[in-house]
């Protein structure tokens, strides 16, 4: 939502410190060390359960083999697996608060924690090496590579009297430690910055430099600063590159300033940047407090789960994905089995195949929350959201390479064009990192709630409705800009396995091979956003005569969507010169959606799907495709709003006509999927057993009936209703419901 709120936090509350050792385990915080006041520092360790804002004030166990940490501040506290390491920092020698003596510390320690909750103790690791210089206000991250399997500890900077720019790598398996050289330009010495790893980059990010020109190491009295430089290191390389220099001018407040102090975590691919302090000169004794947020996009995002099904009309779907974290939009493309129309005349303009988002090699900075002129910086591309934060802008160039990898070979799921009705949390995979040089840097605004569709959302726990929102956002405005920042959405908790959201088990047919998709169905193209997709067409478009062949299929856009659901009645179409172009072609044309013309979906025609995330580095890799068939007329709808209660011996079910019954409703079915050997042999494929048919719009199942019951495991333990109508034509599509049940109750089925 983009809005700050101040949790009501209970337990051993601690007291307010300054430079403390801060480390986040899944929803457990550890704080360790910091100056309580002036002169006065801290060795207590502190947990706060985050999901339940609780404090407690842990004890750990002292060293075997020598004494506790003493008090500090300025430390490095980094977590690995279920171990935090300690690090340096500053101590005070004098008793006395008031009269504060300084000793710069390089002792290291390790702490080893439980799961879940609370910790075991301190020891004092072994190690072998020169140990890196006593300092204080320094960087520790770990880092391990894929390929080897070995994590190491990089130490960066920090202060001893004098800023540093030395990095030290400690091998946690070997406990030995090393000074690696280093390639590129070293960034000037440093304290008070921040170090965050993303793939496999540490990025640098402020801190007080030198503020001698030349940026040689000054005397303890010398003149400092705060910068805004930023720099990576590439870890498996170690070679440093630089991404802004301290000397880069930003008249128009398109950069972050300089500040030390501040706080950046990495969430996925994207990092964040937080408040801090800028004192332009030590001497003035005039720090300015920073109370801006930006991030920074690295690489482009990971590939959205597929397209799946909520409802399917004559002409017209209800799709959804998964949420990826960190976007700002998405990329929806369909291409049919049946020709589509060519149009010819509609113009284009040619642009390297490189223009993407933001310009390869470069960053993209944006300021909130005034809109302001872009501006290009050296190898950067900077542009502005303005107050609206809602979609994506026209000016925006998507690169659509055709490499793009294609995954088909997808089962039949039957029956065709079920509507599904479904709790799942949303589970973005930000594993897997890509080597990128096109980062990309944007602050976000905070000031007010934004928020997304999640169709069917509910928090009743007891008795559980779902009523698809088809009001969802399909469209792309010419005169909106693009979404700071997208929310992710958590799950509702669950009271007795009764929590029942949208979600879609996808109704798929065979596909080509992966070779084939990606040779023959995308061609290379490139769209310039604008038009909004909003105009749904009643009639029944007259549908073309022959089928198409596999090399004739052109994938064409649906648009692009602020949050992750569309529905769709239309596509627009290519001009007949880009359907031309060989899909091997690097240069193809950049299409602007106000020039094109749009389809209408047909009745009765199966169409293919695929999306992807887009973010400030540009368009991310589709995801795999989903095909769906719309509805042919005269056949009832789906059933909707259905619900579930629960009692003790039984649940009931309940549910809404079809919004188009296209006749009178003669009769309504409802199936629970059960276990069977043939599952066992193909668990994709659900077998159902009818345990109602009748005219009611309701029925109960009993504890025998779900004693067969299969429990699905697809995503989240889940027992599958489908619930189908009856015309005059036959029955039409059936709504899927996954009844989510706890870890006890899937266990006993």
């Amino acid at each position: 939502t983009n809005q700050w709120f101040l949790p009501a936090v209970r337990g051993d509350i601690p007291p307010g410190c300054a430079a403390h050792g801060f480390v986040c385990d899944g929803t457990r915080i550890l704080v360790f060390g910091g100056m309580v006041e002036y002169g006065r520092y801290s060795n207590d360790l502190y947990e706060l359960q985050a999901s339940r804002w609780l404090w407690k004030k842990v004890k750990p166990q002292a060293p075997s083999n020598g004494s506790p940490p003493c008090p500090r501040l300025g430390h490095s506290f980094s977590l690995y697996g279920n171990k935090c390491y300690l690090f340096g920092g500053l101590a005070n020698e004098s008793e006395d608060s008031n009269n504060n003596v300084p000793r710069y510390l390089n002792d290291f320690y390790e702490l080893e924690l439980q799961h879940g909750s609370g910790v075991v103790g301190w020891s004092i690791p072994v190690t072998k090496g020169i140990l890196p210089s006593p300092r204080e206000s320094h960087t520790a991250i770990v880092y391990c590579r894929k390929d080897v399997g070995s994590p190491k500890m990089y130490i960066f900077g920090g202060m001893c009297g004098c800023r540093l720019n030395d990095l030290w790598e400690l091998d946690i398996e070997t406990m030995t430690w090393s000074r690696p050289e280093t390639k590129g330009t070293v960034p000037l010495p440093r304290s008070l910055h921040t170090a965050n790893v993303i793939g496999n980059k540490m990025y640098v990010f402020g801190g007080w430099v030198p503020q001698s020109a030349g940026g040689e190491i000054s005397a303890p009295d010398g003149e400092w600063k705060c910068t805004g430089s930023f720099s990576y290191l590439n870890l498996d390389t170690t070679e440093w590159i630089g991404l802004i220099s301290d000397c880069q001018e930003d008249k128009s407040n398109l950069l972050p300033g300089p500040r030390a102090g501040h706080c950046a975590v990495a969430v996925g691919t994207r990092l964040y940047i937080w408040s801090g302090r800028d004192g332009y000169r030590k001497a003035w004794n005039n720090q300015v407090c920073c109370k801006d947020l930006w991030y920074l996009d690295t690489e482009r995002p990971l590939a959205p789960s597929q397209v799946q099904l909520i409802r399917a009309t004559t002409n017209s779907f209800q799709l959804k994905w998964d949420e990826v974290p960190t976007v700002e939009g998405y990329l929806l493309q369909l291409h049919a089995d049946s020709p589509v129309p060519q149009v010819a005349g509609v113009p284009g303009t040619g642009v390297p195949e490189t223009s993407v988002l933001s310009s390869q090699g470069g960053c993209s900075l944006h300021q909130s929350p005034q809109s302001l002129p872009s501006v290009p910086y050296p190898e950067m591309k900077v542009d502005h959201p303005s107050q609206t934060n809602n979609l994506i802008p026209n000016n925006v160039q998507v690169s659509l390479s055709s490499n793009s990898k294609v995954e088909g070979k997808e089962k039949v799921a039957a029956p065709e064009n079920k509507v599904t009705q479904e709790t799942m949390k949303n589970h973005a995979d930000a594993t897997g990192f890509k080597e990128s040089n096109a980062p990309s840097l944007l602050p976000v605004c905070t000031s007010s709630a934004q928020t997304s569709a999640n169709v069917g959302e509910l928090h009743d726990l007891d008795k559980q409705t779902v009523n698809p929102d088809a009001s969802v956002s399909s469209t792309v405005s010419s005169t909106q800009t693009m979404v700071t920042q997208q929310a992710v959405k958590t799950e509702s908790s669950s009271t007795n396995g009764a929590v029942v959201k949208d979600e879609t088990s996808l109704t798929t047919f065979n596909s080509k091979s992966e070779a084939a998709e990606t040779a023959n169905v995308m061609p290379s193209a490139r769209v310039n956003t604008g038009q909004t997709n909003d105009s749904h067409s009643s009639r029944a478009p007259q549908r073309p005569p022959a089928p198409v062949k596999a090399k004739d299929r052109r994938w064409y856009d649906v648009g692009i969507f602020k949050n992750n659901s569309a529905v769709v009645s239309q596509f627009y179409l290519l001009p007949e010169e880009t359907l031309n172009i060989n899909s091997k072609t690097e240069g193809a044309d950049v299409l602007d959606y106000r020039l094109l013309k749009k389809q209408d979906l047909f009745p009765g025609t199966v169409y293919r799907f695929r999306v992807a995330a887009i973010n400030g580095c540009g368009v991310g890799p589709f995801s795999k495709i989903s095909e769906f068939k719309t509805c042919i007329p005269g056949f009832p709808g789906a059933p909707s709003t259905v619900k579930i209660t629960k009692s003790v011996d039984c649940i009931h079910l309940s549910w809404e006509p079809p919004a188009s019954p296209s006749g009178n409703i003669l009769e309504y079915s409802a199936y629970l999927a059960i276990r069977s050997t043939q599952l066992q042999e193909n668990p994709s494929q659900l077998v159902f057993m009818r345990i109602y048919c009748g005219l009611k719009t309701s029925c109960i199942v009993t504890a025998a009936q779900l004693s067969n019951a299969h429990v699905d495991y697809t995503s989240r333990p889940a027992i599958v209703f489908r619930i189908s109508a009856k015309n005059e034509r036959g029955y039409g599509p059936a709504t899927q419901v996954r009844w989510l049940q706890d870890m006890k109750t899937s266990g006993s089925k």
